[in-house]
């Protein structure tokens, strides 16, 4: 991974990993900050995260009583808004210490798996939401192929990322806040590390045009994507059309 140049304009060279290191990483990670997870969010967005979850669980258009997976759930926020919607609603995510404080907070239905290898059957499911949660993914081609596998043809992809503002006075102050007040923020009342890992985990993540592109070769089709806020964050929106290729099945379900 090359060194990325940070929305404030200085240079960031520390090496992100890549592969299992990654994944190992980002496991280890979300173990540690899972505690204060839900409070250091809700200060680095000021309650923003909570209005973007429930627009990214409304893009889905899917009606009550649909079947979806909250991949990489965390804590579980999607897992309450879209159960709250009455929808049926399963959260998996790799860090079982995540898992274990939204089940505290009431996130029921939740299991530890790999986004690359998710324990639901093909085609079984009508909705898949996602929040934060693509740049830490270890192979993020592959975890797309996995989503398609287990939607059904014409279900519904919503996925919430971090994104940046146009040039500008907002991206300015976006930079400052994002690169430099949040790993401060984190520091304080969580881990400094994992804080300062999110800023540069932007790296990660393919522009607009290449993310179209895997979710096309992914087996989706219709991808449109918003920027939330001015650009603070982005809300990608596909439809699955037929299963990818590469999909196989007998996965657990």
């Amino acid at each position: 991974m090359t060194a990325r140049r940070t929305s404030a304009g200085s240079e960031d060279t520390t090496p992100l990993p890549t592969g299992a290191a990654k994944r190992a990483a980002v496991k280890d990670m979300f173990d540690a900050i899972a505690p204060r997870y839900d409070l250091v969010n809700r200060l680095m967005t000021g309650g923003l995260d909570q209005r973007w979850r429930r627009r990214t669980l409304d893009a889905l258009g899917l009606p009550a009583g649909s079947r979806i997976v909250d991949l990489g759930s965390g804590t579980g926020d999607f897992v309450r808004l879209a159960r709250r919607a009455g929808h049926q609603v399963m959260g998996v995510d790799l860090s079982w210490e995540m898992l274990a404080a939204g089940r505290a907070r009431g996130a029921l239905v939740a299991v530890q798996a790999d986004a690359e290898l998710l324990p639901i059957a093909d085609a079984s499911l009508d909705g898949l939401v996602s929040g934060f949660a693509l740049r830490n993914l270890r192979d993020l081609a592959a975890s797309l192929g996995e989503a398609a596998r287990v939607l059904r043809p014409g279900g519904r992809l919503a996925l919430l990322e971090v994104a940046q503002p146009p040039p500008g006075l907002l991206r300015f102050g976006f930079g400052l806040w994002f690169d430099h007040v949040v790993p401060a923020i984190g520091g304080l009342l969580s881990d400094r590390a994992a804080y300062r890992y999110l800023p540069k985990s932007v790296a990660y993540l393919p522009d607009e045009a290449g993310l179209r592109t895997l979710l096309q070769e992914s087996g989706f089709a219709t991808v449109g994507r918003r920027l939330l806020n001015g650009g603070l964050s982005q809300l990608i929106t596909a439809t699955r059309t037929g299963l990818p290729a590469s999909a196989t099945t007998g996965r657990l379900g």
